[in-house]
């Protein structure tokens, strides 16, 4: 093949030559230099653009740090909180309440459709809760969930919301404003290395974070609420890591946040329009499919083709997780590679393959 090989995988993505040109930079020491600070201070704002909200915390560590630091610093022994599922990640909520010692009650619906909101409005009418946590873009399905119903429900019941949108933020509107922690990650739609975590804090979520005896160090979020005013950070912060980020974040306001999202969109209908052409069935209902990442039934081929992907076509790919390890092949079109090009390219081989 003489053509380089296309990662279209949904996360880590293909990281852009100007975002992997601005890590190799030399870089302040973030623990003694001043300069440092400034930087930090200077990306949370332009990623406050992204946002759509500006009190804004960057984790040292892949998202997954930053679902775990939600719930270890919002759940301590006594707490209940409401895990809203679909899927995969929603279910893994349930791991850390129970692991920082709250009550952990799922509530769950078929991995192909939507959130039940019905169901979440029999358990908030049931029982109280002090926390729901709940995933926007659920990537092993590639389903987006509608999460205003939700939302409205979980703040006429006083209670504070959790969201997964590590997946979704960067490539598709996210209601941040009605969220109480929302949490991102530098390796999806922003199409930086992975190793950050980005998450917005309300103020009400501040408050029970400060009420809350943390029973871990580096998934505590207390200290972040100041950080940058005092000047001081709980750990080395990953510097290089955040000049990526920071190129990256360049590149989406450059373009524009809608247009990014246009983008988008544009990758995923012209995905699905080819998937049907060659036969494909999507996973998920088609009204909730994602615009980020396309997930495609293949009953027990999904490794078996992506490994031929790999070897023939040098197109790399995603299967589904857990038990549909075999039988969804994944097509991520988000942050970088959301262009109309690369998914041409990426269907093509798939269409030869079959």
């Amino acid at each position: 093949m003489d053509e380089d090989p296309l990662l279209m995988t949904p996360g880590p993505t293909a990281v852009p030559a100007a975002v992997r040109d601005r890590m190799a930079e030399p870089a302040p020491n973030p623990d003694v230099e001043p300069e440092f600070v400034e930087f930090y201070r200077d990306l949370t704002d332009k990623l406050a653009a992204v946002y759509g909200d500006d009190d804004l915390a960057i984790l040292g560590g892949e998202g997954i740090l930053g679902l775990e630091a939600a719930v270890a610093s919002l759940v301590e022994d006594g707490d209940r909180a409401l895990c809203i599922s679909n899927g995969l990640y929603g279910d893994g909520f349930a791991d850390f309440v129970e692991d920082y010692g709250g009550e952990a009650v799922t509530c769950r619906a078929p991995s192909t459709g939507g959130i039940d909101v019905d169901a979440v409005a029999e358990e908030l009418e049931d029982g109280e809760f002090d926390v729901a946590t709940m995933v926007h873009c659920e990537t092993p399905t590639g389903t987006l969930n509608d999460l205003d119903p939700v939302l409205d429900l979980l703040d006429d019941h006083d209670v504070l919301s959790v969201v997964d949108a590590v997946s979704s933020l960067g490539g598709t509107p996210v209601p941040t404003g009605e969220i109480d922690v929302c949490i991102g990650a530098s390796q999806k739609c922003f199409s930086a290395p992975p190793g950050l975590a980005v998450l917005s804090i309300s103020d009400a979520a501040w408050e029970k974070i400060e009420a809350t005896e943390v029973r871990s160090y580096y998934a505590d979020l207390t200290p972040w609420r100041t950080a940058a005013d005092e000047e001081w950070f709980p750990y080395t912060m990953p510097v290089n890591n955040l000049q990526a980020l920071d190129a990256a974040v360049d590149l989406l306001l450059e373009e524009g946040v809608d247009a990014v999202f246009e983008r988008h969109d544009a990758a995923a209908e012209l995905c699905r329009e080819r998937g049907r052409e060659i036969g494909l069935e999507l996973y998920s209902d088609a009204d909730v499919a994602s615009p980020t990442v396309t997930a495609f039934r293949v009953e027990g081929r999904a490794q078996e083709l992506q490994q031929r992907l790999r070897e023939e076509e040098g197109v790399v790919l995603a299967t589904g997780l857990g038990d549909l390890e075999d039988d969804v092949l994944r097509v991520g079109h988000m942050g970088h590679n959301a262009r109309e090009d690369r998914v041409e390219r990426t269907m093509d081989a798939i269409d030869r393959v079959l």
